[in-house]
């Protein structure tokens, strides 16, 4: 029984915290990093007033340990891991894998699905789970389009493969560097890199089977709608008309039209094709590109963005009409600082209006290149820099960040804010996968810490211009920083008030003298349910001290437990709260809070009897 003493009105006060701040996790009214910051100062007060010896005169909880979270080694490592990460995209090197995958589609994309799955569990399990989503969320909606099917039917599958792969190495999810960290601040061994592989490997092929045959069968085919009542899932984007030309050693030269069309430029209509004096026309029979063809073209904006990040001299004058010895050092002027693609539109009193972006010397003008042209009427078939400008045109324009800001005091067009997206750097991503996978081969075989290795990567990305210091910035994300800071101090508090101590033997004493390996598996139910109240980070933090303590009480490693935190912590199956990757995909996915439910809850069920049945035998108990 509980008395009243203070250790006890200390411990009390921690669940209460621990209470309030699940339930303001769980039901958001609040912003989450709001909560976090709150937590932390409620308990820098609480232990403040209500010190906890430490049996040599000062406070267990002062404001140094409770504050440790900031400095802690797990914190900063899942921020050098984001800013790897943000250096991996900004690349161009996950788009890379993108077309990997759609080569695998052709003739077969009810394989490529599969493949792409199989793909991003590979990639979660060395890299934050997030870039990845974002990046397959239009793959996928691609693919589902291929097979005549809703992407309802795949975006959940996508999120729970990333989910899936993050379990199998300590880098695959911060959730695993939080635990290990938590462990040796208890005084047990942490993880090293391939720790918990195995049974990752177990866990995860059992989640897989379901994520990959059964899932796509049951989830419901559900499109979405636009306000006009058209069906999203086939609604084209914006379309900008473009001029491109094809210079010497251009990827374009050799392009062979077929029945008409230009199949090898997916998502590009090619309006008009310039040869010398002669204007081609569509259809185009037995057409092969050649160096020195304009091509007058429509595309979306990404795929134009694809162009200029690819192959820049496509859509950049200078370049395709430079001299060999010249190219590379125009190229270099356009890749110095941040690129900026936006889209700006032409006032209805412009003084472009009736002019073409030749004669308005826009370029020179603005140190800006107008990449293409959207209007509401039909565009002519006629070079892009020789067409009149109409009120209400939206340009679509490429510079570096200071040149885009001045546009926005222009008195002929209005900068769209919104519009704004960095240029990827391809030109770096050979350094950018040599920077990542030296990190992952010092950490995976103990040259370095993961911790020293994670850091220095995200300093070399920096300094050898994967990303801008600005963009490695921008990618830190304050609600990460906060949430774990916090679950680490109400961690440290439920340890040092005994709190961890009392829930353990409570579970003890709830199953009786059942064998370690019940009391592990009922550990691992009860742990995976609260993930998909809170966030797996809180959940991790808070019960590693009570699985330490859990195993000790009954007389086992606590190994076992602490690996039944980090396999449940990540089943946030149930939940679109549980995780991010959950809510990224509810969108495009058209889903509704009950969906996550009724087809993440099998999922849960299927990792825990994986756990349940192969952890016994590979831990020993």
């Amino acid at each position: 029984m509980l008395g009243f003493d203070i250790a006890s009105i200390q411990m009390i006060s921690v669940f209460l915290i621990i209470a309030g701040t699940l339930y303001l996790y769980a039901t958001d009214k609040l912003p989450l990093e709001v909560t976090s910051f709150a937590v932390i100062c409620v308990l820098l007060v609480l232990f403040y007033v209500m010190p906890v010896p430490d049996g040599a005169g000062g406070n267990k909880l002062n404001a140094k340990n409770l504050l440790s979270g900031f400095a802690n080694p797990a914190l900063l490592t899942v921020l050098a891991l984001l800013v790897l990460g943000e250096g991996l995209a900004r690349t161009g090197v996950l788009d890379g894998v993108a077309v990997m995958v759609h080569s695998v589609s052709k003739g077969r994309p009810a394989l490529s699905i599969v493949v792409a799955l199989l793909v991003v569990v590979v990639i979660s399990a060395l890299l934050n789970n997030i870039p990845v989503v974002v990046i397959f969320v239009p793959i996928m909606q691609a693919l589902a389009i291929k097979i005549g099917k809703s992407s309802s039917r795949y975006m959940m599958s996508l999120s729970f493969a990333a989910i899936l792969g993050g379990m199998t190495t300590l880098i695959g999810s911060s959730t695993n560097l939080l635990v290990s960290s938590a462990l040796i601040k208890l005084g047990e061994e942490g993880f090293s890199f391939f720790s918990f592989t195995v049974p990752g490997l177990v866990v995860a092929g059992a989640g897989l089977i379901y994520v990959l045959f059964v899932m796509p069968r049951i989830l419901p085919d559900r499109d979405g709608y636009d306000s006009n009542g058209n069906n999203a899932a086939s609604a084209g984007g914006k379309h900008f008309q473009a001029q491109i030309k094809v210079g010497e050693g251009s990827k374009l030269a050799g392009v062979q039209s077929v029945s008409g069309f230009f199949p090898d430029l997916e998502g590009v209509n090619v309006l008009t094709l310039m040869r010398g004096e002669e204007k081609l026309l569509p259809p185009y029979d037995d057409i092969i590109i050649t160096e020195g063809d304009i091509l007058i073209v429509s595309a979306a904006r990404d795929k134009l963005g694809d162009f200029i990040s690819l192959e820049p001299e496509l859509l950049l004058p200078d370049l395709a009409n430079a001299a060999a010895y010249r190219k590379e050092e125009i190229a270099s002027a356009w890749r110095k600082g941040e690129q900026v693609l936006t889209e700006c539109m032409v006032k209805p009193n412009s003084s472009y209006v009736g002019k073409s972006l030749k004669q308005i010397g826009f370029r020179y003008r603005n140190h800006a290149t107008v990449i293409g042209i959207e209007r509401r009427s039909n565009m002519r078939r006629d070079r892009v820099t020789e067409t009149p400008l109409e009120a209400g045109d939206v340009l679509l324009v490429q510079g570096g960040r200071e040149e885009i800001d001045k546009l926005r005091t222009s008195k002929d067009i209005i900068l769209m804010e919104w519009s704004e997206s960095d240029v990827t750097r391809p030109h770096n991503a050979k350094r950018a996968i040599g920077i990542f996978f030296a990190v992952v081969g010092c950490a995976g075989f103990g040259i370095l810490p993961t911790e020293v290795a994670a850091l220095s990567g995200a300093a070399l990305m920096i300094l050898f211009g994967a990303l801008t210091l600005e963009q490695a910035v921008k990618s830190l994300d304050l609600q990460i920083i906060l949430l774990i800071a916090a679950a680490l101090a109400l961690g440290v508090s439920m340890e040092a008030t005994g709190g961890a101590a009392f829930m353990s033997h409570l579970l003890v004493v709830a199953l009786g003298d059942a064998a370690p390996s019940i009391v592990l598996s009922g550990f691992f139910l009860l742990v995976a349910c609260l993930a998909n109240m809170l966030s797996t980070k809180a959940t991790a933090v808070l019960f590693t001290p009570i699985a330490v303590s859990i195993a000790h009480e009954i007389g086992v490693p606590a190994e076992a437990f602490a690996v039944a935190v980090v396999f449940a912590a990540n089943c946030s199956f149930a939940s679109p709260v549980g995780y991010q990757t959950n809510l990224l995909v509810m969108a495009p996915g058209h889903y509704k809070f009950i969906d996550f439910i009724k087809y993440g809850s099998p999922l849960i069920l299927i990792c825990w009897a994986a756990f349940s049945l192969f952890a016994p035998f590979w831990y020993g108990l």
